[in-house]
């Protein structure tokens, strides 16, 4: 060995624990990652591959042609990712100063509400969303006392509407929503605040410009995991949704159980897979997840 091969032979020898360390580290990740290929990546690729073959016809592109040469499915797309916006806003508007009064009450009492918030996960999706449907109903309880208090004449039309859609997955998504934000704003140090304090700052000073901005990670996991979760929703509605609030996961049910054309129903399932990553990435520009919580950190 010359002179000049020692430095090489000293940085290998250095090096050699941690390469082992990174062996044992992918050894151990192997079972997960076997598992993930054979529950989500093989019937991903399933999905994919029969998007684009058509029987007797061998592989074409004629189903996403079909997407995009029909309005109504166009339609039905952008109404998918309208209400998933919608609520995603309803729920953050409704779920932030929920959370934050969760993080600001004394620990005792703020597990006491916190209960109240996990309660909906032990009950059925179904039976909450039929709930909600007697409580709107025309003679349901809501409208009982409108009409009580005097603030409608008639029974308003609360149900089978985008009113009704918006209500249902807005409750049932609440709970993301606040637990996310809640989270991130229990890490929050109390000091922060009261230095503001005395500095001179209000409280609504020391809320918007210290509370606010460490509470953002909260707020830009919340809103994607709501919206992600909003884009795929089913149940509630086609519960509590009209003719004319379809969503495409019901459009995609209705080719599996009703026109058997798995094909199509895989075209609509992809294409919703792509806006979705192209809305995360386009969400992921504007609000820059990464050095949000690399601030957070």
């Amino acid at each position: 060995m010359t002179a000049a091969d020692a430095p090489v032979v000293l940085v290998d020898a250095a090096l050699a624990p941690e390469r082992r360390e990174a062996r044992r580290y992918l050894l151990m990740l192997l079972p997960a990652v076997i598992v993930l290929l054979a529950l989500f990546v093989y019937p991903l690729l399933g999905i994919a591959d029969r998007s684009v073959y058509k029987p007797r016809v061998g592989y074409t592109l004629d189903y996403y042609a079909q997407i995009w040469r029909v309005p109504v499915y166009l339609t039905v797309i952008w109404r998918t990712f309208q209400i998933s916006a919608l609520v995603t806003l309803l729920s953050l508007a409704l779920g932030y100063p929920l959370a934050y009064l969760l993080a600001t009450l004394r620990p005792r009492v703020a597990r006491l509400l916190m209960i109240v918030v996990i309660l909906p996960f032990f009950t059925s999706i179904i039976v909450r969303t039929y709930a909600w449907m007697v409580l709107l109903g025309s003679n349901g309880v809501v409208n009982q006392y409108l009409m009580w208090l005097g603030l409608a004449d008639a029974p308003l039309r609360l149900l089978y509407n985008k009113g009704g859609v918006l209500i249902g997955m807005t409750y049932v998504l609440l709970p993301y929503m606040v637990l996310t934000v809640y989270s991130v704003m229990r890490g929050i140090d109390s000091a922060f605040i009261r230095a503001a304090h005395s500095l001179g700052a209000s409280r609504w000073q020391a809320f918007r410009k210290v509370f606010l901005p460490l509470s953002l990670p909260g707020i830009a996991g919340g809103t994607l995991l709501v919206f992600i979760l909003s884009l795929g929703f089913f149940i509630t509605p086609a519960l509590m949704g009209g003719p004319s609030d379809v969503m495409i996961a019901m459009l995609i049910e209705r080719e599996v159980e009703y026109t058997l054309n798995w094909s199509f129903a895989s075209a609509l399932a992809v294409i919703l897979l792509v806006l979705t990553l192209i809305g995360f990435l386009g969400y992921n520009r504007i609000v820059r997840l990464e050095r949000v919580f690399e601030a957070r950190g």
